[in-house]
């Protein structure tokens, strides 16, 4: 039995669960690049022909629907659009719009903060778009991994993946920290008496926190267990979290004073767009409802209407809550740390911090809820092709939730937020998440406008000279914004250039691909867009952000070289082997039929 494991690749006994805690190294790294320290340095010494193949090779819609039996048992489909839509408003709207409004209205927009929102939401929202046209195609856990996959090849997928992955891992932990604050809000004390001052270790690193760490391990317990259990959790405190957040509007409009809105864009676009791109963390979540495709009843109507109706009520409330956040007091006075608790105090209603408390509390839960499910999905379909150790892609076959990849990633979101200031994790936040949202909007254009077999040479170069340059318009454009305090002389020039290749790959490119049950509306044209926007909010994040994004992604590419490419490529020529042999084991037995009919 041992050799079948070897041989291949793990997938029959490797995922099987076994009594016992009895982990061995196929669990790990089952493939045949790995029996030996021989086979390995061959496999090394392949590397750059292995590379090539699997950065040129595109997965199929087909085999990553089949990559859901090397899981070895089936998630549970239960969910509808009922429970998408208050998931997706349970995996967006918590810290975000608590913590950061008031420091960018204090900092950056001023009241004007609200169209920060604007500029966010839009972004998000035609992300949406395409993820929804992919969740609704392609319903399996992997999200935005899977999507890649088929239309720009493994390699891109993996370093998006990685990407999204540190983003899960880092948002929570970011979360799990605010949620110490404001409970020491409710409990009418500072976060630092909640927390642990260790003097030995680094400044931004001392401040040690045992209550995020207990949230942390309460989520996974509940996640593991079952994902339409975690679906009723969320429902409850979302609506719990939306009573709270109607209290919040109607009380604010009561008490404003339209003069706080003067004067009403103190720091000029450049600080909308600023705020824009520090807001988007306010929107980071949707895409872990697209990962619960493959639990989604009824894929094709429930995935629409759950992921385009939370976006569009989240960014609603958000733009009500900013505003009535402005119109309660003047923005030089906002309190950076806890804005809308302190807004009531100065209007003479200091009883409403503590319920503002609470339903901060409700929302961070959820959010914390959702992207744990959504972040071990995700683990979970990389597992599937063995670019992570298979162990990550066991489902239990009792609660149908992948409980190795839910613990492991919440075991490394609680570690972080035990030790790491919510400032330094929410600087790393927005730009893997932008980089991948622009991905995947890419690969939207690829999958409408190139079908391997039915576009034309011709065709697939027009398509990449028009992809270049709306990238490379869209990147210049970011620059320029960046570099340039007032200059205007480049965006004549590098706009209409986006624009154009927009429309050429409108005019002379036919679409390849149509969409059988759900499409995004008016392609190339929001796809192009979602493009532009999400790179130009990528040119108003600080450096620190980029080298921090560098390094992790320079990680990911030393761990695929030497670990990752070997596992999948092993993977993948063992499963195109096996279908092979079952064409052949087909043709055999249609031959007999038609040889025993003619008899």
């Amino acid at each position: 039995m041992g050799g079948v494991v070897e041989a291949n690749g793990g997938e029959s006994t490797g995922l099987t669960r076994r009594r016992g805690c009895s982990c061995t190294k196929n669990d790990f790294l089952p493939e045949e690049s790995f029996k030996s320290w021989g086979n390995y340095v061959s496999a090394l010494r392949q590397t750059p022909a292995r590379l090539a193949d699997r950065v040129l090779t595109r997965s199929t819609v087909e085999a990553e629907m089949e990559m859901k039996t090397r899981s070895g048992n089936e998630m549970k489909r239960t969910l509808s659009w009922w429970d998408l839509i208050w998931l997706g408003l349970g995996a967006v709207i918590g810290a975000g719009i608590f913590v950061l409004t008031g420091l960018e209205a204090h900092d950056d927009a001023g009241p004007a903060v609200v169209l920060s929102y604007v500029v966010s939401g839009l972004s998000a929202l035609l992300s949406v778009f395409c993820y929804t046209e992919f969740a609704v195609e392609i319903p399996v856990a992997g999200g935005s991994f899977a999507y890649l996959r088929v239309e720009l090849g493994d390699f891109v997928a993996f370093i998006a993946a990685g990407n999204i992955l540190l983003e899960y891992i880092i948002g929570g932990a970011a979360v799990a920290r605010s949620w110490t604050s404001y409970f020491a809000t409710l409990c009418n004390h500072k976060p630092e008496q909640f927390r642990i001052h260790a003097t030995s270790l680094a400044e931004g690193y001392n401040q040690l926190d045992p209550i995020a760490v207990a949230v942390c391990i309460v989520i996974c317990l509940i996640a593991v267990l079952s994902t339409k259990g975690s679906s009723r959790f969320n429902y409850v405190a979302s609506v719990v979290h939306i009573a709270v957040i109607l209290f919040i509007i109607i009380a604010g409009f009561i008490k404003a004073d339209t003069k706080n809105l003067t004067p009403f864009a103190p720091f000029g676009p450049r600080g909308i767009f600023r705020a824009s791109a520090v807001l988007f963390f306010a929107y980071v979540g949707f895409d872990a409802v697209s990962t619960m495709a493959e639990e989604t009843k009824n894929p094709g109507r429930d995935i629409p209407i759950g992921l385009v109706g939370s976006m569009v009520l989240t960014t609603a409330i958000y733009c009500l809550m900013a505003i009535a956040l402005t119109m309660m007091q003047p923005y030089t006075t906002i309190d950076v740390d806890a804005p809308f608790s302190t807004a009531f105090k100065q209007v003479g209603w200091g009883w409403a911090q503590y319920l503002v408390a609470f339903g901060a509390l409700k929302g961070m839960t959820s959010v914390l809820l959702v992207n744990s499910v959504g972040q071990a999905r995700y683990l979970t379909h990389i597992a599937r092709t063995h670019m992570m150790p298979p162990w990550f892609a066991k489902v239990d076959p009792k609660t149908g939730t992948p409980i190795n990849a839910t613990v492991v990633m919440l075991a490394a979101t609680a570690v972080i937020a035990f030790f790491t200031k919510l400032d330094i994790l929410s600087n790393l936040l927005s730009i893997s998440t932008l980089f991948i949202f622009m991905l995947v909007s890419v690969a939207l254009l690829v999958r409408r406008f190139y079908v391997s077999g039915v576009t034309t040479n011709d065709h697939r170069n027009k398509l990449i000279v028009c992809l270049v340059l709306i990238i490379g318009s869209s990147i210049t454009t970011a620059a320029y914004w960046g570099i340039s305090e007032t200059g205007w002389i480049a965006y004549c020039i590098t706009v209409p250039v986006w624009f154009l290749a927009t429309a050429g790959l409108w005019f002379f490119v036919p679409q390849a691909h149509k969409p059988t049950l759900w499409g995004v509306p008016l392609v190339p044209w929001l796809p192009s867009a979602s493009i532009a926007i999400n790179i130009f909010l990528l040119g108003s994040i600080d450096k620190d952000s980029f080298i921090r994004f560098l390094a992790w992604t320079g990680f990911l590419l030393a761990y695929y070289v030497f670990f990752g490419l070997h596992a999948s490529y092993d993977t993948a020529k063992f499963f195109d082997a096996k279908a092979i042999q079952e064409k052949a084991y087909t043709k055999v037995e249609e031959g007999q039929v038609a040889s025993s009919a003619t008899h």
